[in-house]
């Protein structure tokens, strides 16, 4: 398969950019995303390493190996197992690309046309600053789990699990809102920038569980707080967050979020 790409090149954040485009040939529909990004970053080396010898000897002919920027392309990633939730990638329009219920290093080439166009660009939001090409600052996704993100009640010695009488449905629904990576695709898709269904997602799964139920309303106000304070937007209730949420985080999270942080404001009475 043969393919057109359009990457965003930008040296860092400050710096101007725009798009390159490279033509990538023979690349087996079996190949996952970030391994094509791969064999095009090897090509880039090899042009790199070819301009750097001819420049020595041949430096008027160099014109002919017209790639702007030859350095590798760099784009986030670590595990390629859909776990951590770092290889967000803007690809034609849909964050994680042209499928549901992925991450980006699981989508694979097979999903495109031989010869298609591919548009290639990192997160657009202000709380995501690019630090170089497709890779992006989600340190403001951390700062908010620093807010207020975690237990610190104290609860006394770990009893064993079954001894702690938990509904199954709520923990099915904690487990659910648990399986958040933290990937930022529900901000990218956000025409705001809204961190909702991450904030939903990180208060839910505690909130749910009796050990988080203390907290649960000031954990909520507090996370808010500086969700708002880094600068991403209100929820827009288009529910693109949802639709391209890789792991499926459902929107009702946003809701317990809101009654948990008016909880917090008015107290439980409304008043």
């Amino acid at each position: 398969m043969n393919f057109t790409l359009h990457i965003w090149r930008q040296e860092c954040a400050h710096a101007k950019g725009h798009f390159e485009t490279y033509q990538i040939d023979n690349i087996s529909p079996d190949c996952s995303f970030l391994e094509m990004l791969d064999i095009l970053n090897d090509q880039l080396i090899t042009r790199s390493t070819l301009n750097s010898q001819l420049s020595t000897t041949l430096n008027s002919q160099l014109s002919t190996l017209n790639s702007p920027i030859t350095h590798p392309v760099c784009f986030d990633n670590d595990c390629r197992e859909g776990i951590c939730g770092m290889c967000g990638l803007y690809i034609n329009g849909r964050p994680h690309g042209n499928d549901d219920g992925i991450t980006t290093c699981q989508l694979h080439m097979r999903k495109f046309h031989d010869g298609d166009d591919i548009w290639i660009e990192p997160w657009r939001a202000k709380p995501f600053p690019v630090i170089r090409d497709l890779v992006v600052d989600r340190s403001a996704l951390d700062k908010i789990i620093q807010a207020g993100g975690y237990i610190s009640t104290t609860t006394g010695g770990v009893p064993d699990a079954n001894t702690i009488p938990i509904p199954k449905q709520d923990a099915d629904m904690a487990m659910d809102a648990a399986s958040c990576i933290g990937c930022g695709a529900c901000v990218a898709a956000c025409k705001n920038a809204s961190a909702m269904l991450f904030v939903g997602a990180k208060v839910s799964h505690l909130a749910l569980l009796p050990q988080g139920k203390v907290e649960a309303a000031e954990r909520a106000k507090k996370m808010v707080c500086k969700m708002d304070e880094l600068g991403f937007g209100s929820c827009t209730n288009t529910y693109a967050c949802e639709a391209e949420c890789p792991k499926l985080i459902k929107r009702q999270n946003i809701s317990r979020l809101n009654r948990q942080w008016i909880e917090a404001l008015f107290g439980r009475d409304g008043k």
